[in-house]
């Protein structure tokens, strides 16, 4: 019997906001879920009239409350399954939170918060309500970063000795948040960023992919958070170097001005008996380097079976790819791998069932609490002249 399409609710989205256009087109992707209300701008008079331009047709709400109260009233199968939250960072929190009391699962965009103390609570109270919470690192959605978390976890290259986690971008490279830039005016205001830009934006990816590959967390950060340009509010350079939980280093650095890069993350993982490299622009694959060895470079659609270095494969290797190899998936198949994924524990969720939510698929709640810990010891280190700061772990 075929599943029922989940309803999908969104908050935030509208004048602009471009983050929701690879969600929507993600959510539909596999025809199994559809989005059927939003909420989609601070002011009500805004978010009706960007929901009545919406591509199909969907309920609009004035605001989130009202739409998180009415969902919340209706019967199973008739009320959203799961909310995305694609708002500015400082409206995370409270919509997120509202959404998990009223047992709403929720998919929200990084980072989870602009506070560790408000990430705390969220995960608070996702333990005591037990609803599915993801977070939306896109780049966790690759196929390629799922094979190079299970090649480093395994144990195939040895332990981690160093890392470096890196995303360059060159766009805030002048000042465009005096122009009237939207995407740039929230990012560089702190009361809507938090306490970094550069690092709560993009340096986020590179930590989570960090993370995320090697299964290690950062115990201690020295962090440099600079300000290239003059007048600009908050950081645009991000710099760190860091102590791992067995003992390896790595750096994890970000840049908005570094001009002629676009999104170019990257992972290199450095291990007792060789290396994995890892680019979020040539997603389709990753190189293993072995000592005296030509590079390997493993594609998407390609790994096999008895490979003299991978050996036998877990079944998901060759499940996974929906195109053949040769035919790039990119940023709307990562959003839409994370998509089935949390989808699959919102199922779980609605038929009263265990489900995992643990970080191996998509990004959790704890996922951001550490991130927005790691941030804060970052810019505190910075502040006391790139002292080492501990995280807290637990």
């Amino acid at each position: 019997m075929a599943k029922r399409v989940l309803n999908v609710g969104l908050i935030g989205g509208g004048r602009g906001a471009f983050i929701v256009n690879p969600h929507q087109k993600a959510i539909h992707m596999d025809g199994t879920r559809r989005v059927v209300c939003g909420a989609l701008h601070e002011d009500p008079g805004v978010a009706m009239e960007e929901a009545g331009k919406w591509p199909y047709p969907i309920k609009g709400y004035p605001s989130y409350d009202e739409m998180i109260a009415d969902q919340a009233g209706k019967p199973a199968g008739q009320r959203v399954d799961y909310v995305v939250i694609v708002t500015p960072n400082f409206v995370h929190f409270d919509p997120a939170l509202k959404c998990i009391k009223a047992g709403i699962p929720v998919f929200c965009e990084k980072p989870l918060t602009i506070t560790a103390k408000q990430a705390e609570a969220l995960e608070a109270a996702v333990g005591k309500r037990k609803v599915p919470f993801g977070i939306a690192h896109t780049y966790l959605g690759h196929w390629s970063s799922w094979a190079a978390r299970w090649i480093i976890r395994s144990g195939k290259l040895g332990a981690v000795r160093w890392a470096d986690a890196y995303y360059l971008q060159g766009w805030l490279a002048t000042r465009l948040e005096t122009v009237g830039q939207m995407q740039a005016s929230w990012r560089t205001n702190p009361k809507m960023a938090g306490a970094s830009c550069c690092g709560g934006d993009i340096g986020s990816h590179a930590y989570m992919q960090l993370r995320f590959v090697t299964g290690l967390e950062v115990t201690s950060v020295r962090g440099i958070v600079e300000t290239f340009l003059k007048g600009r509010q908050l950081d645009d350079h991000f710099t760190t170097y860091c102590e791992l939980s067995n003992g390896g280093r790595a750096l994890v650095r970000a840049s908005q001005i570094c001009i002629g890069h676009k999104n170019d993350l990257g992972l290199e993982v450095n291990c007792e008996r060789g290396s994995l490299v890892w680019r979020q622009e040539e997603a389709e694959g990753f190189i293993v380097r072995l000592p005296g060895e030509p590079d390997r470079q493993y594609w998407r659609g390609e790994l096999k079976g008895k490979d003299s270095f991978l050996g036998d494969l877990p079944d998901w290797v060759g499940a996974e790819p929906t195109i053949p190899s040769g035919h790039l998936e990119a940023f709307h198949d990562a959003y839409r791998r994370l998509h089935k994924s949390f989808e699959e524990d919102v199922r779980l969720y609605n038929d009263g069932r265990p489900f995992a939510c643990d970080g191996s698929r998509y990004a959790n709640v704890h996922d951001g609490v550490m991130h927005m810990r790691f941030i804060e010891a970052a810019v505190k280190s910075s502040k006391a002249g790139a002292r080492p700061v501990k995280l807290k772990l637990s």
